[in-house]
Formats: structure tokens, C-alpha cells, sequence
């Protein structure tokens, strides 16, 4: 079976035709599977229309946030295989098909937005940064971090449920969880649309927020790759600011330069013992999911 996920916040205006679009598509697949709209505390007709729609609905008492629905949704999914998508008309359902015929050969497939999607500038300026940060904590080439619209096999999904967080950045965390883990990841290409009414994330609160989340994610999955570099950068920055006084200006090297080079091996310590703790929580957490299958 595949259970569609849709985490919903204040939809009532297009949900309804997105999930006959659904149901247009999943008929041309001759495969049994279900609708899931996690509503998120919405104040209009989101879950009636829902409903009325054919989709089995279940409802947050308050808004949590996204990703707290698709955590709910996960829990409750009966499939095999997850699909994830937006309720607000930016994920085409008709490219569905095309994601899950990579399951058979990957782990997870996501929904690239391609340059011909319906975009704002800042997003898709923000999304470039997001997406080579990302490849550089993963070691291989992210090509859209932030997409919503993804295909999962369940039980990998349920895997990683402890480690999504509440709010929207739950694609990063569970890209990198994947990843991280040694699963196989592939992209499709899709054009989104224009969401339908308006957005829920805020430039200034959620973009801050979500670059913080990104760097707490990559402590969490890669801790090193980020403490190396600014361990470097404070080492070079201590090292050669105390040549430019010794060369240049004619004094003492100073305890300026001597405290900047050793917090700098301070900070490569605490990094290189983050990354043994990151390896011992994966490998347990490998050997937990081994005794839940044996059993």
C-alpha cells in the first residue's frame, strides 16, 4: 500500500482539488493506497473540504507545525511506502508516478523544484546556499534540500521520527538522516507551482530560524566538517596575526595570537569528539532497529 501524507494549515481553498488530483493520478497506478491530510489546528473548512474529498483525516487540537503533522502522519500511515506533499497546490500530484518508480532501486526519491518553477527570488536564492551547505555536510550533491514533495520507503521514515523537529525543516533533517546513514537518495526534477493564498513562513523569522536549525542539524549528522574550518580559520587568523606583529609592526608575538591558535585546537577537540558521539548514537541506533526486525 502507499499512504499520501499532506500536512495542512489553513487549506480549504485548494485542498479539495489537490486531493482529486490525487485520486486521478493513484487510479492510473491500479495500486491500493490511502490520503492522509494532517490538518494543523486550521480555523476554516480545511478539514470538511478534506473529508468531503475522500481523504482520512486527522486533526491537531492547536497548530503544532508542519513537521509535527508529518510526524503524526508517519505514525499513523498504514503503507509501505510514504508520499509526501504540500496541501497548498505547489506539488504537481501528477509526478507522483515518477517518484515511486526509483523506489525500487533507492531509499528515497525527492521532488526538485527546477528553475522553471514558480519561485520567488529570495527562496530560490536562499535555497542555492541551503542546498551547498548541505552537499558539503553530506559529501554528495544535494539538489533541493528544503522540497516537501518526497517519496520514502515507511520503515526508514519511522526511523528517523525522533529526529524530526516540530516546525518546516523537517526535509532537511530527514535528507540528512539518510544520507547520513548510508540510504540511497535520488532526485526527479518537477515544476512547482504558485502556492494558492499565502505563505506561512516568514523571511525574517523563518529564514533565521531555519539557517539555525540547519546548523544544529549538521552538528547533529556531521559535527567535524563544521567545527574543522573555523578551528582552521581561528588557528590561520592567530598564526599570521602574530607574524604581521613580529614582521611588520616590530613586537611580540602576544598572548592575542597564542590564546586564538589554542581555542582553535580546542574547538577541533570538542568537534572530533561531537563526531565520535554522532557515530555512537547512529550505531546504536543501528543495532536497535536490527533487534526490532529480529524480534
Amino acid at each position: 500500500m502507499i499512504t499520501i501524507l499532506m500536512p495542512a494549515y489553513q487549506e480549504s481553498a485548494v485542498i479539495g482539488l489537490v486531493i482529486r488530483r490525487i485520486q486521478q493520478t493513484m487510479a492510473t497506478l491500479g495500486q491500493p493506497y490511502e490520503i492522509i491530510v494532517i490538518d494543523d489546528g486550521s480555523l476554516d473548512d480545511t478539514v470538511t473540504q478534506a473529508r468531503d474529498a475522500g481523504a482520512r483525516v486527522i486533526s491537531h487540537p492547536y497548530n503544532i507545525g508542519n513537521g509535527a503533522a508529518i510526524k503524526t502522519g508517519i505514525r499513523n500511515a498504514k503503507g509501505d511506502i510514504l508520499v509526501m506533499l504540500d496541501a497548498d497546490g505547489q506539488h504537481p500530484p501528477e509526478d507522483i508516478p515518477r517518484l515511486l518508480e526509483k523506489l525500487d532501486r533507492y531509499d528515497m526519491v525527492v521532488g526538485a523544484r527546477s528553475r522553471s518553477s514558480d519561485t520567488s527570488l529570495h527562496r530560490n536564492l536562499a535555497n542555492l546556499f541551503y542546498n551547498w551547505f548541505a552537499s558539503y555536510m553530506c559529501g554528495r550533491k544535494i539538489e533541493d534540500l528544503t522540497s516537501g514533495f518526497r517519496a520514502i520507503k515507511a520503515d526508514i521514515a519511522r526511523s528517523f521520527v525522533y529526529l524530526l523537529p516540530n516546525t518546516f525543516s523537517y526535509p532537511t533533517t530527514i535528507t540528512l538522516a539518510v544520507v547520513r546513514s548510508g540510504y540511497s537518495l535520488a532526485y526527479v526534477p518537477i515544476i512547482a507551482a504558485r502556492r494558492v493564498g499565502h505563505s506561512k513562513i516568514k523571511l525574517l523569522r523563518d529564514g533565521s530560524r531555519f539557517l539555525l536549525i540547519i546548523l544544529k542539524v549538521a552538528t547533529l549528522f556531521s559535527p567535524l566538517k563544521l567545527f574543522l574550518p573555523v578551528s582552521i580559520m581561528m588557528f590561520l587568523s592567530g598564526f599570521f596575526y602574530g607574524l604581521f606583529k613580529v614582521l611588520v609592526l616590530d613586537m611580540r608575538y602576544g598572548p592575542t595570537s597564542a590564546m586564538l591558535m589554542t581555542i582553535a585546537i580546542l574547538v577541533f577537540m570538542v568537534g572530533l569528539v561531537s563526531e565520535q558521539v554522532a557515530q555512537l548514537r547512529f550505531d546504536r541506533h543501528e543495532e536497535l532497529g536490527i533487534k526490532k526486525e529480529n524480534s
